[in-house]
């Protein structure tokens, strides 16, 4: 059974997904089509990402979307869903397909033969669509409390994404769970949107929200609407994100270290240029405006002291923030991954938060011993990672920690 009531509870389950073949799709033809902001070695990605699973593994279990996705493929119920809400005749030619190959096709695409013209001009074409952005699986899906929140996603070319998740949440026992209470696997409304990285369980009784480039408006009513009414959630916080490509989710500009304790972008929420937030309470009429992130936080109990991404200097700040400098994620109360590139933010968490800087080099060759209650950062290796444009949090679903 699945179960996130915080942010930075002790994790125990994840599901991450290790970048594959997908990733040759991307050229730089079609690099922004594929929301990328450059193109990544494989070679590159792979090794970060193989060593960025094997901290995670010291921590809890993780369980990779295609092994997940072949466990899935093998129930002839959820097969045949997935087959028909991706279209096309690929349903017919998988008699006798092994599932864990079927899996490997429904995440690396199916190149379509096309035509003669297309042909002709070299054009090339899917059946299915590849999913680079797939290594991403905190975009398709939130977990909240005991329930799942599918992700209605802005961008046509992560529609399969969405089916994706529904299946694995809707079939995969491993993942079971109290219910799917928003469901934008099929949401068909073109305004009313919801991806995961703008998605924040602070607390059992409370969320935080980006409205971003790729969260709505109507998509945060819609989400609030399923939450105030089937689980412990009573507060929103939602954080009015600017139109930037750097902060394309709330967790480009925010993340929860500890119980106390946050890393941010520090212009979005402090001094003049801080964004707007507003607070929806359940049962209260309208949206209340407030005078920062920290005054809603406090009136809802939860104090939190700013570690500034980039440390003091602006420069720093803009540099650190473009590399995923504030995309922690947490395996335990003060205990959370960066890449270790940002090395300002590393010193600001120090200095001002008493965490030992660890190197994941380090840690998996045994040279350092953890202490299970104190503060730590593990640094990691992602300067290809970072290219694809998210960090540790938003490579990361997590479906079980422990409560606070």
């Amino acid at each position: 059974m699945i179960g996130v009531r915080s942010e930075i509870g002790r994790l125990r389950a994840v599901v991450c997904h290790t970048p594959g073949p997908e990733l040759a799709v991307v050229t730089p033809a079609n690099r922004a089509d594929y929301l990328f902001d450059d193109i990544l070695d494989l070679q590159f990605a792979q090794r970060e990402h193989r060593r960025f699973r094997e901290i995670l593994s010291r921590f809890a279990t993780v369980h990779e979307i295609s092994d997940l996705l072949g466990d899935v493929l093998r129930d002839p119920a959820a097969r045949q869903y997935l087959f028909e809400q991706t279209g096309g005749d690929i349903g017919a030619r998988s008699e006798g397909v092994e599932p864990d190959e079927m899996a490997r096709l429904f995440i690396e695409g199916e190149v379509s033969t096309g035509g003669i013209l297309a042909g002709l001009v070299n054009e090339a074409g899917y059946t299915l669509p590849p999913l680079p952005n797939l290594f991403f699986t905190r975009d398709a899906a939130a977990v909240i409390g005991d329930h799942v929140m599918i992700a209605a996603m802005k961008h046509e070319v992560r529609w399969s994404e969405e089916i994706l998740a529904w299946t694995l949440f809707r079939a995969h026992p491993e993942l079971a769970n109290a219910g799917i209470l928003f469901d934008g696997a099929h949401e068909r409304r073109l305004n009313v949107r919801v991806e995961g990285g703008d998605v924040h369980v602070l607390r059992r009784d409370l969320l935080a929200v980006g409205m971003s480039e790729r969260t709505t408006a109507a998509g945060i009513d819609a989400l609030a609407r399923e939450v105030f009414g089937a689980t412990e959630i009573t507060d929103i916080v939602v954080v009015l994100m600017p139109a930037h490509r750097a902060a394309i989710h709330l967790d480009m500009i925010f993340t929860m270290l500890d119980r106390e304790l946050c890393c941010v972008f520090p212009p979005y929420f402090m001094g003049p240029t801080r964004l707007p937030v507003l607070h929806l309470r359940k049962g209260d009429e309208g949206a209340h405006e407030a005078a920062s992130l920290f005054h809603a936080l406090r009136d809802v109990d939860l104090p939190l002291h700013p570690i500034p991404c980039g440390g003091d200097r602006r420069t720093m700040q803009e540099r650190e923030q473009w590399a995923s400098g504030c995309n922690f994620f947490s395996v335990g109360p003060g205990q959370v991954l960066g890449y270790d590139r940002n090395e300002h933010t590393f010193q600001a968490l120090r200095e001002e938060g008493g965490f030992d800087v660890v190197r994941a080099d380090e840690l998996l060759a045994g040279d350092v011993d953890l202490d299970e209650e104190g503060r730590f950062v593990i640094g990691f290796e992602g300067s290809e990672l970072v290219r694809g444009g998210g960090g540790p949090r938003c490579m990361t679903l997590p479906v079980l920690r422990e409560e606070l």
